[in-house]
């Protein structure tokens, strides 16, 4: 049987190297981006999110697996509000938009795209992703403001991580059939990575990540453990967040990652 995906942010980076990686093992790939996609949109604001939810519908009724990796690097000068909205309340509306056709799958599987950054830098703003998980996207953007977005982009994805755990053992979700995951990639040979090395806060913070491996990781090597997640093969993993870093959070916290508590959290 032919499974049909969805992925965002896959003009480029890891949404590319996964939608690559599932086309390859004979799958359907709907892509969704702002340019050159299936569905092109602007997940930054709520009208942009309704046309590429509606793009999606359009062509297919069935989704069995869905994977937000559109988003941005809030780096040095980036808009903080704007990284929020793309990266936490994009991300949150395509899921919840099509929940109808990943119901309709009768099994399928969500992967969002979090970041050992949620535990490999210190001081992100942690309101931002308390806000965040409230979806609260007007509280959350004001706060975000206020802060630079280098300290934003960690906030929104340990706010995705979190969703995907809190939201994952609900009924609506693993109840109907839906499994909602996340992973964390370290440092991945990408556009963003190459932005990020020019970058006067991120640069020099990239430099001094250690891996076990020695090297930087492909976007190959983020898709593959995705489309596993996707996979009838990890029907028991629910609400779970894997770091695909090169054992950086292992080097960082060799007991337990740090960086998790953002204090408590309205459902």
């Amino acid at each position: 049987m032919t499974r049909t995906h969805v992925v965002s942010g896959a003009a480029s980076g890891i949404g590319a190297a996964t939608t690559t990686f599932l086309r390859a093992q004979g799958d359907r790939v709907i892509t969704v981006d702002r340019h050159q996609a299936d569905v092109n949109a602007d997940l930054s604001h709520p009208d942009g999110r309704a046309e590429a939810v509606a793009g999606v519908q359009a062509l297919t009724d069935v989704v069995h697996g869905l994977v937000p990796a559109a988003g941005l690097g809030g780096f040095t000068g980036s808009d903080p509000a704007l990284v929020t909205s793309v990266n936490f309340f994009g991300a949150i509306a395509l899921v919840r938009g099509l929940q109808p056709q990943l119901v309709a799958a009768g099994q399928s599987s969500v992967v969002f795209l979090a970041s050992n950054s949620i535990t490999g830098m210190p001081g992100w703003n942690a309101e931002v992703a308390t806000l965040c998980l409230r979806e609260d996207e007007d509280a959350a953007r004001a706060a975000a403001a206020a802060t630079e977005a280098v300290m934003i982009y960690p906030s929104t994805k340990a706010a995705l991580a979190w969703w995907a755990r809190r939201e994952g053992v609900k009924p609506e979700w693993i109840g109907a059939g839906i499994r909602l995951n996340s992973v964390a990639p370290g440092k991945v040979e990408t556009a963003m990575t190459a932005e990020m090395a020019a970058d006067p806060v991120f640069g020099p913070l990239g430099d001094s990540y250690p891996t076990a491996i020695g090297r930087d990781g492909r976007p190959e090597e983020i898709a593959a453990p995705i489309a596993f997640l996707l996979s009838d093969a990890a029907s028991l993993i629910v609400g779970s967040c894997l770091f695909i870093d090169g054992g950086t959070d292992a080097i960082l916290h060799p007991i337990s990652p740090e960086g998790w508590e953002i204090g408590p959290v309205e459902p």
